[in-house]
């Protein structure tokens, strides 16, 4: 086993340059096996050739449907190597995160990932109704351990035999709960728990912390045997080993399951030591993220795509950014994804104001707490999924003690390929629980704009929420009331219907009630966006009261958002003599909601512009 970082190169379906005098081997491609049987039924110089078939494959899938491409091309040996030496799936292996398991499904009778991330095709996290060999989705990161452990506690109560395999990255070992079960793990003497390190120094950027600098020190040969941490923690640590050796990873992880068969073993740590991207060179010369994730791209020879248009996301950095220029308070904190949250523009800048805590949400939100209390003005920038993990953190350490603590949530909302982890729908359920918070939702990036320093200058939590994509044109007020900014409508006139639209969806609100205008001239349908949308305003309970309907439109769960907490205001006001208006909220359904496109789902949901006008519709008389 290798105890340096000098590694050979990686089988290349696009090989990096080398020198005239050193050209690298290229092996024959080799079938993809139909299961992990026939893979086992390989000989070890058939693995280089398989290895290259299958980078071949992911770039080319990639290069169609777009895909974690990075985190896939970095395990190729890796995994093959694990499906050769454990049986899944009486052998649980578990993929942490999630998003570097293709080559694993690949392996498990999905060779061609048919309709990766598209609705009805292969998921690009693991998804148990694709294969018995997928059993945890396991996109929120750091979770992969405790989970194979649990695994292995049940397994060996019901008297199995075998392992149960983690797969983490260096990134993910950052996160708490991963931390955490190591530290049960290290105490559990008969434990055939397997954990497999997949260090390649980074999440999307460079791994931080005194973790990332302990493995650094072991790739070096700097720490003496048995001085590593997890070794202080009860486990058998074995490595660094190469990742893209299969050789050496063949020998590390039969020294791993005859170690976890020991009778005092407490589970057995594997470090494996890999590079993102490896094998294709574009990916591997990416100095931002080596391709972690990626839209559609062209091969070699194919004519290069047009110029995206401006995202939500990098005028969100662009807005963080000129708050930060005009007020040196402003610090911003990222959970290891500097980049994909809009905040490369500010670290470029002020590499001194900001923050990457590693994948911790808690961490991201107790840190800026105490910088709030130290009289700073944090933006902590997340994806709206993974606020869900520091609720007890917004609630009670950021809330209860009314800190000015700013949250940017990126990809709110429904976002599409990724699945029912990704979907950003729980946010605004969670906001309205939390005493004391603002929440801006910005219909376009005008508002986007203003929302950021708005939300800077309130005191206490608050939230700017925006979806995953394109900026869409800006959407211009008609008029201005107190309760907000009116889209469509006769603001003068008695309102027959208020139609509430919180966030990115005007514009299909708009459309809707002009289709129904159209058919019912005679009746006031008045849009309106709050623009700050919590808490809930006197002005907009006023206008909603004077309504013969409400109806309100948002981009997160029906049941349990802002739309609901409106009508528990509403009803507070109502007699008997004034029951007040009827009320509809449309939003999405309380349910896990596969991958597709964004456009389609919404659709589906009743979101898109037939439908909310056909919610509309459903208000009036004899309907």
């Amino acid at each position: 086993m290798s105890t340096t970082e000098q590694r050979p190169v990686a089988p290349s379906c696009e090989p990096a340059a080398v020198t005239p005098s050193e050209p690298a081997p290229v092996p024959a491609e080799v079938p993809i096996p139909a299961d992990p049987g026939a893979l086992r039924a390989l000989s070890a110089q058939q693995l280089p050739g398989l290895a290259r078939t299958v980078r071949r494959r992911l770039v080319e899938i990639c290069s169609r449907s777009g895909g974690h491409l990075g985190p896939n091309l970095g395990v190729v040996e890796l995994t093959i190597a694990l499906h050769r030496e454990f049986r899944s799936p009486a052998e649980p292996i578990v993929f942490d995160t999630g998003h570097q398991a293709y080559v694993h499904k690949m392996l498990t009778g999905r060779a061609e990932l048919d309709g990766l991330r598209t609705a009805g095709g292969t998921a690009g996290y693991p998804d148990r109704s694709e294969s018995i060999h997928d059993l945890v989705e396991n996109s929120h990161a750091s979770g992969s351990i405790a989970w194979a452990h649990g695994l292995d506690r049940a397994h060996r109560l019901a008297g199995a035999d075998g392992c149960a395999v983690a797969v983490i990255g260096d990134g993910a070992l950052t996160g708490g709960v991963g931390l955490e079960a190591l530290n049960m793990l290290g105490a559990d003497r008969g434990s055939r728990t397997v954990v497999v390190l997949n260090d390649n120094t980074r999440s999307y950027a460079p791994t931080v912390g005194g973790i990332a600098a302990h493995l650094a020190a072991l790739r070096g040969g700097r720490v003496r045997a048995g001085d590593d941490v997890f070794t202080g923690l009860g486990l058998t640590y074995v490595g660094p080993v190469d990742g893209h050796d299969p050789e050496a990873l063949a020998d590390a992880l039969v020294s791993a399951r005859r170690a976890a068969a020991e009778p005092t073993s407490a589970g057995v740590l594997v470090h494996v030591l890999t590079r993102k991207g490896a094998g294709f060179a574009r990916a591997e010369a990416d100095a931002v993220d080596h391709w972690h994730a990626t839209g559609p791209f062209p091969l070699e020879g194919q004519p290069a795509a047009s110029t995206p248009a401006p995202t939500w996301t990098s005028r969100l950095g662009a807005a963080v950014l000129a708050a930060a220029r005009a007020d040196e308070r402003v610090i911003a904190l990222s959970a290891a994804m500097v980049d994909p949250v809009g905040l490369s523009p500010m670290q470029q800048e002020m590499p001194g104001r900001v923050l990457d805590v590693g994948i911790a949400e808690q961490l991201a939100l107790d840190t800026a707490a105490g910088l709030s209390a130290g009289g700073r003005r944090p933006v902590v920038s997340l994806y709206a999924t993974f606020l869900n993990r520091a609720l007890d953190q917004l609630l009670l350490d950021v809330a209860l003690h009314g800190e000015d603590v700013t949250i940017t949530l990126d990809r709110a909302g429904i976002t599409g390929d990724d699945g029912p982890s990704h979907h950003g729908i729980w946010d605004l359920a969670l906001a309205t629980t939390v005493p004391g918070l603002s929440l801006w939702a910005p219909r376009d990036a005008v508002r986007l704009d203003a929302a950021v320093p708005a939300a800077l200058e309130t005191s206490g939590p608050s939230l700017v929420r925006f979806p995953k994509g394109a900026c869409p044109p800006e959407l211009p007020a008609l008029a201005r009331l107190p309760a907000g900014e009116v889209l469509a409508g006769d603001p003068e006139a008695p309102v027959d219907i208020l139609l509430v639209s919180f966030g990115a969806l005007a514009p299909r609100a708009v459309e809707a009630a002009a289709d129904l205008a159209a058919d019912h001239g005679s009746l006031n349908i008045l849009v309106l966006d709050p623009v700050r949308a919590l808490p809930l305003g006197d002005q907009l309970l006023d206008l909603a009261s004077s309504a013969r309907a409400v109806l309100t439109l948002e981009d997160g769960l029906a049941e349990r958002g802002i739309g609901a907490a409106l009508g528990t205001r509403l009803a507070r006001r109502a007699t008997l003599a004034a029951p007040g208006p009827v009320l509809r909220t449309l939003g999405i359904d309380a349910e896990f909601i596969p991958h597709g496109r964004r456009e389609a789902i919404l659709a589906a949901q009743g979101l898109d512009a037939s439908g909310i006008a056909a919610s509309l519709r459903g208000l009036l008389p004899g309907s």
